[in-house]
């Protein structure tokens, strides 16, 4: 057998498991639901088969019974008068059941059930004679009793449907409270992972009734707090450090320009002044996690704007304005988002680097090898400069500034990259594309968001 034949039901399965895994995905509320009506068929199946054998073996009995008593009847009026025309009495029939005419020699006095492919049995009953004789006689099920079983039946296969779509119908109630509570807890556990620092998870599914969403809510928000406390020590550290050494930084770079002119100054001043922007961009960071930083508003064209500090910036960088657009937004702010993009496509992709302006959007595409897939998927991460196919120079803060740019802004920065024509997801890309999309309405001054007037009409 070759590797291949072996391989192929492993891809196969491999393939099914990808096709159908996400169409077999249930909510909790279908899946209580179908577990009760399970369990409801269950028992009712259960019940049902005990109700019905219950009620035949009595109704035999009482048919047994019966035929008792029609044989001690009949065996007074054959002593007596020697007939046997009533009840069907028949002597030494040959057509009796061998276990009746088993009892029967052994000289006692029996009743027998026989039963038919037909579903309806004969009650036999015999008694042995005097004369050595045995006198018989049988009778089919009474019609009354096979109308009153197949009414039983009926009756119970309608209970046992009523009981399956009452256990559905139980189950979808009960499990759709369950699946609001669960889909509000992790509403609030995102928004949580968001940065919303003020959101509860145990306040936001709400409810009277306490039961296992509630310890997850509340085991949740205390993991939440721990990360918020843990992050802001680790914020407050690296504020810390970073604004201790800002003393000694600039120390340096003031040191080094008394250096002698000559190649060794040099590279002291680079290294220091590198250096002294590090801590400067640490101390900017760590202002931005705090969330304490507010924008400055102020009413501009804004490819009036990106045109002006482009060029300043990076003048062999080209802007194209598509449609002009005025915004309301920090234009400090805007020009570090804008330098840091820049700079970013300077230092890790290739030239042209293009800047378009539509509407309120700003594109900045280089023509480089793209992001890292790490950047594309989880965004900017600090210190992290991307994979050695983008030159990895730098110290991996600029995206994460203009990041928190952005947020401040309340505008989103979003990154890409631009795939040839018919390339594979495999193949490399020819260009990175980061898209800053400032808001139609900006933040206020204290950081919220105003109101929007709606017309009276709809009010």
């Amino acid at each position: 057998m070759s590797r291949r034949t072996v391989a192929a039901p492993a891809a196969v399965r491999a393939r099914l498991r990808t096709a159908f895994g996400s169409r077999l995905r249930t909510g909790v509320r279908w899946k209580i639901s179908a577990a009760i009506a399970l369990v409801g068929a269950l028992v009712a199946i259960a019940l049902s088969l005990v109700v019905h054998n219950a009620a035949r073996v009595s109704m035999l009995d009482n048919a047994r019974d019966v035929q008792d008593e029609r044989i001690l009847y009949a065996q007074r009026i054959y002593e007596t008068s020697g007939r046997t025309s009533q009840f069907g009495m028949k002597i030494d029939d040959p057509t009796m059941p061998k276990e009746l005419l088993t009892k029967v020699l052994a000289g006692r006095r029996a009743t027998y059930v026989e039963d038919h492919e037909g579903g309806v049995p004969d009650i036999w009953a015999a008694v042995p004679l005097s004369d050595g004789h045995i006198l018989s006689l049988h009778t089919r099920f009474t019609d009354r009793s096979t109308t009153v079983m197949r009414d039983l039946d009926q009756a119970l296969v309608i209970g046992s449907i009523s009981v399956v779509f009452g256990g559905c119908a139980l189950g979808v109630l009960i499990g759709g409270q369950l699946s609001r509570r669960l889909r509000k807890a992790a509403t609030a556990a995102q928004e949580v992972a968001r940065g919303q620092t003020d959101v509860s998870v145990r306040d936001a599914i709400g409810g009277v009734v306490r039961d296992e969403t509630d310890d997850l809510a509340r085991s949740v928000d205390a993991m939440a707090d721990a990360l918020k406390q843990r992050l802001e020590a680790e914020r407050r550290v690296t504020a810390d450090i970073a604004h201790e050494l800002r003393t000694p930084v600039t120390g340096l770079l003031t040191a080094a320009e008394l250096l002698p002119p000559g190649r060794p100054t040099e590279l002291v001043r680079d290294r220091a002044q590198a250096m002294r922007t590090l801590v400067e961009d640490v101390l900017e960071v760590a202002r931005l996690d705090s969330a304490a930083e507010r924008a400055e508003l102020q009413d501009l064209m804004l490819g009036e704007f990106v045109t002006r500090r482009v060029a300043v910036l990076n003048s062999e960088v080209s802007v194209t304005v598509v449609h002009e657009s005025e915004v309301t937004t920090d234009p400090r702010r805007l020009e570090r988002i804008l330098g840091n993009l820049l700079a970013n496509a300077a230092k890790h992709g290739k030239p042209p680097v293009e800047v378009s302006v539509e509407g309120r959007v700003v594109r900045v595409r280089d023509h480089g090898p793209g992001f890292p897939a790490g950047l594309l998927a989880e965004g900017p991460s600090r210190f992290r400069t991307g994979s050695t196919d983008r030159a990895g120079v730098g110290h991996g803060l600029g995206l994460t500034i203009a990041a928190g740019q952005a947020r401040v802004l309340g505008a989103r920065l979003t990154f890409r990259n631009v795939a040839p024509a018919g390339a594979g997801p495999d193949d490399p890309a020819e260009g990175a594309v980061a898209v800053l999309w400032l808001p139609e309405h900006a933040p206020t001054n204290t950081g919220s968001y105003p109101m929007l007037q709606l017309p009276d009409k709809y009010k």
